[in-house]
C-alpha cells in the first residue's frame, strides 16, 4: 500500500478493501482490451512523471481503467461522478493499490462537491471527466487550477452537451475528446451496455415482473434503443416518447408505439427516461399516471423526472425497499421512485458488464495517451476519438473474441478511391 496515497484519500472504511480487491480482479478478468492496453502502457510509460484526475462513476470496471493509467506512469486521483454509484470496498481497495480516493457512498452534497475539488487541486496534466463535472468546475469556480491540464476525455451525451457549449461561447480553455461520441462507444455502451443494466437494476430493486407491463422509453437516441429494445425481450409492451422527429420515425419503424409524453403516461407500468435533459416528466404526467407506477433515469443527473413536482403531490413520502422512495399522492395513488431518480443502472445496480466497459475505458486510456501526444497543437475544442483509436479498439475487441476479418486487396482500395467507373 502507497503511504501516500492512503495519507490522502478519503474513503469510508479501508477494512472492506479484500472485497473490493475481488471485484477489481473479476472485471480485469472479462476486460481483455483493456489488457491488452495495459501491457503496451506498461511498456511504453505514455503518463511517466504526470498526474491523472479522474471522475466516474466509482465502481470496479472504473478502478480497473485507474489502474491501466496509473500503470501507464501517472500518479492517478480518482473521485466518483455519482454519490449513489460509489462502492467503497473498491475505494479502499484501490487505495491499497496506490491510487488516491476521494469518494464515499451517498455523502451530504456539501463533502460530494469537495471530493471535485481537492480532486483538482491536485493539479492534474490530465482529466477525464463524466457530465462535464470537472471541467464547469475548472471555467467557473476554480480557474485557476486550468493552468497545468493539458486536455482530458469526456464520457457522456451530457457533459459532452456542456463542452461543446463551452466551445461554441469561445471559453473551453483546455482540448477534450468526446469519448461518448466514439462508436467503440456509443454503438455498444449507450445500446448494449444500457439497455441490459437498466433492466438488471430495475429486476433487482423491484423483484416485479416486466412481461405484460407497458415500458415508456423517454428519448430513443442509443440508450434509449437499447432499453426499448430489452423491454421488449422482456415481454413488456414499449412505448417511445420523442422530441426528434426522425428519431420518432425511427422508434416507430422499429415496431414500438410513438405518442406524446402526456398520452404515454397515461398507459405507463414503469417509465425510464434516457435524455440527458431535465423535466420530461413533470407534473401533469404525474396527474395522469396509474397507480403503482415505477419510474427511474437512465440520462445522467437527477434533474429528468422533477422530483419537487412530485413531492408537492405527495401526502407522504416514504422509503419501502432499498433505493425505492413511494410518493402517496393526495388522491391516494401511489408512484415509485428508483434510486432518488439517478441513474438506476449504477445507483440501484453495478452499471454495465465488464466486457461492454472494456471498449468504452480502452477509448477513454487511448484517447487519453492522443490528447497527451498532442495537447499542443491541437487547440481547445472537442475532439472527435480519432477513427484509427476506434478501429484498433474494435480489433483488439475481435482478437480476443478469437474473431477474423476480411482486408480490401489493393485493386478494391483503387477503386474505391477511384471517380471513375473501374470494370
Amino acid at each position: 500500500m502507497s503511504t501516500l496515497s492512503l495519507k490522502n484519500s478519503i474513503v469510508k472504511d479501508m477494512s472492506l478493501a479484500p472485497e473490493g480487491h475481488l471485484k477489481i480482479d473479476w472485471a480485469s478478468a472479462h476486460m481483455p482490451v483493456l489488457n491488452q492496453i495495459r501491457k503496451q502502457f506498461e511498456a511504453e510509460q505514455p503518463f511517466k512523471g504526470l498526474k491523472v484526475t479522474i471522475a466516474l462513476h466509482l465502481e470496479a470496471k472504473t478502478a480497473y481503467l485507474a489502474k491501466v493509467v496509473q500503470a501507464g506512469g501517472a500518479e492517478v486521483t480518482i473521485t466518483g461522478s455519482n454519490p449513489l454509484s460509489t462502492q467503497d470496498d473498491v475505494c479502499a481497495a484501490l487505495v491499497e493499490d496506490g491510487v488516491t480516493v476521494l469518494a464515499k457512498y451517498n455523502p451530504d452534497p456539501d463533502e460530494y462537491k469537495s471530493f471535485f475539488i481537492r480532486a483538482l487541486e491536485t493539479k492534474p496534466d490530465l482529466i477525464i471527466d463524466d457530465g462535464g463535472d470537472l471541467v464547469t468546475i475548472l471555467h467557473s469556480e476554480r480557474p485557476d487550477l486550468l493552468e497545468t491540464i493539458r486536455g482530458g476525455a469526456e464520457e457522456t451525451t451530457t457533459g459532452i452537451i456542456r463542452l461543446k457549449a463551452l466551445e461554441k461561447e469561445g471559453l473551453l480553455k483546455l482540448p477534450m475528446v468526446a469519448v461518448n461520441d466514439g462508436y467503440c462507444k456509443y454503438l455498444f455502451d449507450n445500446r448494449y451496455g444500457t439497455g441490459q443494466s437498466v433492466w438488471d437494476a430495475i429486476n433487482r430493486t423491484t423483484n416485479l415482473v416486466v412481461a405484460g407491463k407497458t415500458a415508456v422509453v423517454v428519448g430513443y437516441g442509443w440508450c434509449g434503443k437499447g432499453v426499448a429494445m430489452r423491454a421488449k425481450g422482456l415481454g413488456a409492451k414499449v412505448i417511445v416518447t420523442e422530441v426528434d422527429p426522425i428519431r420518432a420515425v425511427e422508434a416507430h419503424m422499429d415496431g414500438f408505439e410513438v405518442m406524446p409524453m402526456i398520452e404515454a403516461a397515461k398507459h405507463g407500468d414503469i417509465f425510464v427516461t434516457v435524455t440527458g435533459n431535465r423535466d420530461v416528466i413533470a407534473g401533469e404526467h404525474f396527474d395522469v399516471m396509474k397507480d403503482g407506477a415505477i419510474l427511474c433515469n437512465a440520462g445522467h443527473f437527477d434533474v429528468e423526472v422533477n422530483k419537487v413536482d412530485m413531492a408537492s403531490r405527495a401526502a407522504s413520502i416514504r422509503t419501502v425497499r432499498r433505493n425505492i422512495e413511494e410518493y402517496e399522492l393526495k388522491d391516494g395513488r401511489k408512484l415509485y421512485l428508483l434510486a432518488e431518480g439517478r441513474l438506476v443502472n449504477l445507483g440501484a445496480g453495478d452499471g454495465h458488464p465488464a466486457e461492454i466497459m472494456d471498449m468504452t475505458f480502452s477509448l477513454q486510456a487511448m484517447s487519453l495517451k492522443y490528447v497527451n501526444d498532442n495537447y499542443k497543437t491541437i487547440g481547445n475544442k472537442v475532439l472527435n476519438v480519432p477513427l484509427e483509436i476506434d478501429q484498433q479498439v474494435a480489433r483488439y475487441k475481435l482478437e480476443s473474441l478469437g474473431i477474423g476479418i476480411d482486408a480490401l486487396t489493393q485493386g478494391q482500395i483503387e477503386y474505391l478511391d477511384s471517380w471513375t467507373t473501374q470494370k
